[in-house]
This record gives structure tokens, C-alpha cells and sequence, in this order.
């Protein structure tokens, strides 16, 4: 029942954008491209690296020197790049296969590039973290603790499933909502006739982890279930059940509240919660990630010696944020 945290690779698929027509004017080939506190680029390093003039491989170079500078590699790091590389590698497991797809996907050649590529979307994960969480008010933090923290909660259920082929019209997938709707309506009124709650999971329940223990879920924090499964237990007395079917992914559940720990103190819970409102809000905006960076480097007072680049630049970004911005809607 509980959430599985599975990792995922994401790595964002960066959409190449041609500099037509950027030439390479006398002064800036001689000179710096791109200024920032704590370092430079210079045209002749970018001109000869970005054999095809494209403007995401001068950014990737930028961040690396302004990443590289805030963000030490850890074993956090190295351990999240080994990750993410091995899982690719329990597919492709040739080495022609493994090149052939990071190539196709990545655009990368080797597994050498492959990990700088993991290791520059880590350390902007982390930028882009970190500027969320600096733009969190007090108000913010105080509304999330007043609302959603809770102690730990224990509680026991029995589990509905809506038993329906995924390939089923929507006429027989209502039908088996309705059913099962029903079921979880019908166990409760067998509650209601004073029936132990235990004997009914274990006739009823489809969570096969926990029907033999009564429905049994022990202890567990709010956001370790579904908003839905931990609102519905958040407003039970203890030893109370809930009158209606609560509905998840899962399917509906009747739940027994039989535990209440105290709420914890702001101090100890704040930093979940500047992660978890950073979290919300990276999901309600998508374009938000692009936006943190494009902030993130303005903050280190990039100066552009060369007015298409800027103007590339610009382009390019706005690109990215409006794609962003459309699969957020």
C-alpha cells in the first residue's frame, strides 16, 4: 500500500537549437565570450568546442563552471550517476547496444559523456533545489505545518480492487467502478452491525500484504500514502472507521484508524517541508526548472560579449520554457 520510491532516470531531452547565422566577429574570437563571478569563457575554448554553432553546448559549459564551483561531487553524486548508468547498462548490456542507445536517446557517444551529462543534470537538479527552497516565505512553510503535518498515524483497511481488463470500454470499466463501490458500501453496513473489523479484512480485503493481519498497515507518516488514504485517516477518531469508500489508484478502501501519535514540532518537520513545497511547486510549473536556472546564472552575473550569442541564448531558453509550459497544461 505504501508508496514505492523508484528511481528514475531523468534526463532531460534537450532540444538542439542552431545558431543560424552567428559568425564569429573579430573581436570576440579574440576575446571572452562569456564573463562570470569566478571565471570566464573564452571564444576561442567555445568556438573550437562548438564545431556545429550550437548554443546548448555553450551552455552546458557555463554550467559546469558555475556548478562545478558551488556543488562538489559527493558520494550522493556518484553514487545517484552509477545508479542511473547501471540501470541503462541491465538492458543493454553490449557494449554496442549500450553506445547505440545513449546515442539515440542521450545523444552522447560514450558512457564517459554520458556520466558528464548525469553529473551536470545533478548539480542543476541541486541548483534549482536550492533556489525553490530560498524563495519558500514563512507563510508558506507555517500553512503546509498547519494543514498537512500530522504524528504518525496507524490504521488498518480493507481493500476493494475494481477488477476490469485496462483494455476494457469505458461502459465495463464503470460497471466495475460501480461494483466495487458497492462491495466496500455493503462491508461497511456489516460494520455498522457491530462485525469485527479483522475478520472482515481477512474475507474481503485484496491487499494480499496485509488481509491476514486484519488489514493492518502499522504506523506511517501522511505522505507515505495517497493524499485521499491519509486525509480520510487524519479526520478519524481513533478506533473509528470511515462511513463511505475512500477511492485511490488502488481502488476503494474502508479504513480503521487505531493509532495517533502527537504532531511533531515545525522545527523538526521544516525541512520535509521546504522539500515537499518545492516538489509541489515544480509540478504544478514545469517551466519553473528553466526559469530557477536562467535566475541561477543571472544571480552569477553572466555578461555576454557577443550579441547573438545573447540573443541565442534567450531564444533557446524561451524555447525550453514554453515547451515546458505546454506539458504542464
Amino acid at each position: 500500500m505504501k508508496k514505492t520510491k523508484i528511481l528514475k532516470i531523468f534526463v532531460g531531452l534537450i532540444v538542439v537549437l542552431s545558431i543560424c547565422g552567428c559568425g564569429k566577429s573579430s573581436t570576440t574570437k579574440e576575446g571572452t565570450a562569456v564573463k562570470f563571478s569566478g571565471g570566464k569563457i573564452s571564444a576561442d575554448t567555445f568556438y573550437d568546442e562548438i564545431k556545429e554553432e550550437k548554443i546548448s553546448t555553450l551552455i552546458d559549459m557555463i554550467d559546469h563552471k558555475l556548478l562545478d564551483e558551488d556543488y562538489k561531487s559527493d558520494d550522493d553524486e556518484n553514487k545517484e550517476v552509477k545508479e542511473q548508468i547501471d540501470s541503462i547498462k541491465q538492458y543493454y548490456k553490449e557494449k554496442d547496444q549500450f553506445e547505440s542507445i545513449i546515442k539515440q536517446y542521450y545523444g552522447v557517444d560514450s558512457e564517459e559523456e554520458l556520466e558528464k551529462m548525469l553529473r551536470l543534470q545533478y548539480k542543476r537538479t541541486q541548483a534549482v533545489n536550492d533556489y525553490i527552497e530560498k524563495k519558500l516565505t514563512d507563510n508558506e512553510i507555517q500553512t503546509y505545518y498547519d494543514e498537512k503535518i500530522v504524528g504518525e498515524m496507524k490504521a488498518s483497511h480493507i481493500l476493494i480492487s475494481v477488477d476490469v481488463d485496462s483494455e476494457a470500454d469505458d461502459e465495463k470499466k464503470q460497471k466495475a467502478e460501480e461494483d466495487a463501490k458497492k462491495k466496500a458500501e455493503d462491508i461497511i453496513k456489516e460494520l455498522d452491525e457491530g462485525k469485527d473489523f479483522a475478520k472482515l479484512a481477512k474475507k474481503y480485503s485484496d491487499d494480499e500484504a496485509t488481509k491476514e493481519k486484519g488489514g493492518d498497515l502499522d504506523y506511517f507518516e501522511y505522505e507515505d500514502m495517497e493524499e485521499a488514504f491519509s486525509e480520510a485517516t487524519k479526520n478519524l477518531e481513533v478506533n473509528k472507521y470511515t462511513k463511505e469508500p475512500v477511492k485511490t489508484s488502488y481502488g476503494y478502501h474502508i479504513i480503521l484508524k487505531t493509532g495517533q501519535k502527537d504532531k511533531p514540532k515545525l522545527k523538526k518537520v521544516k525541512d520535509k517541508i521546504k522539500e515537499k513545497l518545492r516538489e509541489q511547486k515544480l509540478n504544478a510549473d514545469k517551466s519553473l526548472y528553466y526559469e530557477s536556472l536562467i535566475s541561477f546564472r543571472e544571480d552569477k552575473k553572466i555578461k555576454w560579449n557577443d550579441d547573438k550569442l545573447k540573443e541565442a541564448y534567450d531564444d533557446y531558453m524561451k524555447e525550453l520554457i514554453d515547451n515546458a509550459s505546454g506539458s504542464s497544461n
